[in-house]
């Protein structure tokens, strides 16, 4: 990859744009050895050695976090009032965000990163991308209600839910259960018990595409994805459908 010196040091937190093309007149930035006190300088960041005032500053294009959020967090990048998740993630990076977004109450799997045409790919309403949670309810689910949430239920006039994996987890109970949707749709899981008279009281997203939630994360811990998440990704994305889609919409 290719990137001007500035931006190069912008995005590894040197400074502002401004302040970095400062330092840079100073003479305090050296490539492969050379102080260089041109902005516009193409870096090879696979191959080029960045110094700033003698320490080196290694390039990294994309991050990666799996957090377990915590309820009361609202999945945003920033928010005048309140703290939102990035306000948990301990990065030098300016330019992370959510991948989608879990209501406020909402716990469990979110994506955080920097890679732009990853999200928009595992968001495309048009993949089906598959969201697990686990659900604990306020009363009892009839076979009734269980069916008709496997083959979709109205959500609002003219709005019919895709068929859904429904896995009742405390029979004869069946207060509690995961649910798998193919979709996106704005406070879809609520909506879809509310639709069989059932209301939400608890609500934990388990699973988002190739990714599982780490059980070792508590509420409001984060970790980068491991190399094994990375090429579930990858490979997530490098499925013929799924290019064609990015292909197609980026």
């Amino acid at each position: 990859m290719t990137v001007r010196l500035d931006k190069y040091l912008a995005d590894m937190s040197v400074g502002t744009r401004t302040e970095v093309k400062k330092i840079i007149k100073a003479g305090r930035i050296q490539v492969n050895n050379i102080v260089t006190k041109d902005s516009s300088v193409k870096i090879n960041t696979e191959n080029d050695r960045v110094l700033f005032d003698n320490a080196p500053v290694l390039y990294i294009e994309y991050e990666y976090y799996m957090l377990n959020k915590p309820a009361g967090i609202i999945t945003a990048v920033s928010d005048s009032k309140e703290p939102t998740v990035l306000n948990l993630i301990s990065s030098v990076r300016k330019d992370l965000f959510p991948v989608g977004r879990l209501d406020r109450d909402t716990v469990g799997l979110l994506l955080i990163t920097n890679n732009g045409k990853l999200a928009h790919c595992l968001l495309s309403p048009k993949k089906h991308v598959d969201k697990k949670y686990y659900v604990e309810l306020d009363a009892s689910l009839t076979q009734e209600m269980c069916q008709k949430l496997r083959e979709g239920v109205f959500i609002e006039k003219n709005v019919i839910t895709a068929p859904a994996e429904l896995e009742i987890l405390d029979a004869p109970v069946c207060k509690k259960a995961l649910l798998t949707i193919h979709e996106g749709r704005f406070h879809q899981v609520k909506r879809m018990f509310l639709a069989v008279e059932r209301k939400v009281v608890f609500l934990k997203r388990m699973e988002f595409g190739p990714l599982k939630l780490d059980k070792t994360l508590n509420c409001g811990e984060y970790r980068k994805l491991n190399e094994k998440e990375l090429k579930l990704l990858e490979e997530y994305i490098k499925d013929t459908e799924m290019e064609e889609i990015c292909t197609r919409e980026l």
